[in-house]
């Protein structure tokens, strides 16, 4: 892994060796149009749905948007716990089993004393990862923190030290907000478990324990090798009754693992390389799925990204794992996804493109109409938007 995360214009295949996945193209339009609109404070969910009144984690609204073939896209409202009914036998699930890191640590910087909070991103080498130093805002959350390019080193609670080697290459605008850095840690995941605690940002009201962020798809940390910096959020809602529904309902539900850096919620940078693996058994049913003219829907943009990497281009999967820096666009679209089940993003996220290539202008933009309009709630604990693009008519045969 070199740590450059420039987005080439093209299109490569999936390296099965475990190289890089350099498929996509990033303009300075960056989905343009589709951030023209403010998000009200009070659509940010700011705690899980048990804590705000709720039955459990399934306790969130659906938005369904459709787009049947030759006529006006279709949004209807539903609540998440009716997902069984609106999916059809023989469709597949595609799931992250990406565990969710306590990836924020306390320290202070050696040369000043002054207090940050290192966000630990992705491991790129045994003691390489790309993290992210930012400032405490008094209120147990963080704000970004300017950097003035120093190599400065990071004493961390327990005794652990982080050194700055680099800012990570192509970031936008010049940004120096991520860095490749050398972590001592005898052994980094038992580290983050012990001393630190979920990323969380300034719209959540409290930090919460690491079972929190944790999907019901997620590997056991306890055996993990590696995880994402944040939650594969739009799998949070899914409980193990309802996946039962949903298995009893004739859906296959398959894996995929993609570990996830750290968003951005200031700016519109795009997404950069990120481990996958597509195993043997999703490929192989995902691959008759399409040939009975069943539907793929992905759980989540990483779940999109990790599918989209191991496609050929007729979009043919193949089992394979390796670095991806894939972005997604209008332009470039999607060779596998039926549909997608994702959260709310927000103004000019990188990910709208990515929405854009699944569901079309037109049904992207009467969904957040209708979501701003009927109050669904945005981030990791808010609600889900089902798309479901160039709807078939169910296979008869």
């Amino acid at each position: 892994m070199t740590g450059r995360t420039e987005v080439a214009v093209g299109g490569t295949a999936a390296d099965e060796d475990g190289g890089f996945v350099d498929d996509g193209f990033v303009d300075d339009g960056f989905v343009d149009g589709l951030g023209d609109w403010q998000l009200p404070p009070e659509l940010e969910a700011d705690a899980p749905p048990e804590e705000r009144g709720g039955s459990g984690r399934d306790d969130v609204r659906l938005l369904v948007a459709r787009q049947p073939t030759n006529s006006t896209p279709l949004v209807t409202h539903h609540a998440f716990r009716e997902l069984p009914a609106l999916l059809r036998p023989g469709d597949v699930l595609v799931v992250n089993t990406s565990p969710t890191l306590s990836a924020a640590v306390d320290g202070r910087i050696t040369e000043t004393g002054e207090p940050v909070v290192a966000h630990f991103s992705t491991r790129q080498r045994e003691s390489e990862w790309v993290v992210e130093l930012r400032s405490p805002d008094g209120r147990g959350s963080t704000r970004r923190r300017p950097h003035d390019g120093s190599l400065v080193t990071v004493r961390l609670t327990g005794g652990a030290r982080l050194s700055l080697v680099a800012p990570v290459d192509g970031q936008d605008g010049g940004s120096r907000r991520l860095w490749r850095a050398c972590f001592a840690a005898a052994e980094p995941l038992a580290y983050l478990a012990r001393y630190g605690r979920p990323i969380r940002y300034a719209y959540t009201s409290a930090d919460r324990p690491s079972d929190a962020y944790q999907t019901v798809f997620a590997e056991p940390l306890a055996s993990a090798t590696a995880g994402s910096a944040e939650m594969p959020s739009a799998a949070r809602p899914f409980t193990t009754e309802l996946v039962t529904r949903l298995v009893a309902r004739g859906v296959l539900v398959v894996p995929i693992t993609l570990h996830t850096g750290v968003a951005s919620i200031e700016s519109h940078e795009p997404p950069y390389a990120e481990w996958f693996t597509v195993p043997e058994v999703t490929a192989r049913v995902v691959n008759g799925a399409r040939a009975a003219g069943s539907r793929v829907v992905a759980v989540g943009t990483t779940a999109v990204r990790a599918l989209e990497s191991a496609a050929d281009p007729d979009g043919t999967v193949r089992a394979r794992s390796g670095w991806t820096e894939l972005v997604i666009t209008p332009e470039r679209g999607v060779r596998v996804v039926d549909g997608l089940l994702t959260g709310f993003h927000e103004p000019r996220a990188s990910h709208l493109m990515m929405l854009e290539a699944v569901a079309g202008r037109a049904l992207l933009d009467r969904s957040y109409a209708e979501a701003l309009r009927e109050g669904y709630l945005w981030h990791e604990f808010g609600d889900l938007h089902l798309i479901l693009a160039e709807e078939r008519a169910a296979s008869t045969g």
